[in-house]
């Protein structure tokens, strides 16, 4: 027998929230920051807490893959279900003392994400959903919202330089005309005000399996789209869009100009 998407649900929450304590004890302390070969920093806290997850998913779901940012994957022969660990997105957020980044947790099964928890410690924030039980900020049930033109959106972003980069610098210019505001909450916690309706649309250009993983049911429970940047729900795209659903044609577009 198979764990409902309600305990899974129960665990991952459960799991993000305890991580999530645990980088706190490393916050805004002076920790030390390395860099990888991407040169991309990452601190102990990271680590720390990737540990925490896996150790308590190996645990409880000894047969479930694993895939984290920090130490790779851990794969099982036949797995249906695969655990996508990010122990602290917006890592350059906390080494910098500020307050949005989160710790995300989403889980694939079958191919497809179920389950997802996200959670900002330094604002004790948990958005979390599992496909049929809805989209839960801080223990109460959140919709997208019903902003249904681009002149009116707020719309997220994280890097106003990575749209050039990846080459989106012209899709970006038109949305940027197109919309009423343009605000950097960038990192998970862009995807999680369109979430809970406090934004409409978030853009990313560029994006890990692992910074996407709770994304898929948190925003279609909350009556969002999360997805590629032509509309394709994935997390595996290498980019991500969220919106509240009224706003994907016309955002769609604006990309394509």
């Amino acid at each position: 027998m198979t764990a409902s998407n309600r305990l899974l649900l129960e665990f991952a929450t459960e799991t993000a929230h305890l991580a999530g304590r645990l980088t706190l004890g490393y916050f805004q302390a002076g920790v030390q920051v390395d860099r990888k070969a991407d040169d991309t920093p990452v601190t102990v806290a990271d680590r720390k807490a990737e540990e925490l997850i896996r150790s308590r998913i190996e645990s409880a779901f000894p047969t479930h893959a694993i895939l984290g940012e920090e130490f790779g994957e851990a794969a099982r022969d036949g797995a249906t279900h695969r655990w996508i660990i990010d122990p602290i997105d917006g890592t350059k957020a906390f080494v910098h003392g500020v307050p949005l980044y989160s710790v995300l947790l989403g889980l694939e099964i079958e191919g497809e994400v179920e389950v997802g928890a996200v959670y900002f410690p330094a604002l004790d924030e948990m958005v979390a959903a599992a496909i049929g039980e809805g989209c839960w900020w801080n223990g109460r049930r959140v919709r997208v919202s019903s902003t249904s033109e681009m002149r009116r959106a707020t719309v997220c972003f994280s890097d106003a330089a990575t749209f050039a980069e990846f080459g989106r610098a012209e899709a970006w210019e038109r949305i940027q005309r197109a919309s009423s505001i343009c605000a950097g909450w960038g990192d998970a916690y862009g995807h999680a005000l369109v979430a809970t309706g406090r934004a409409d649309v978030m853009l990313d250009p560029i994006m890990n399996a692992w910074d996407c993983g709770p994304f898929p049911p948190i925003l279609a429970e909350a009556g969002g789209t999360f997805g590629d940047w032509s509309g394709r729900p994935t997390i595996h795209a290498e980019e991500a869009v969220s919106t509240n659903g009224r706003l994907l044609p016309e955002l769609l577009e604006l990309i394509r100009g």
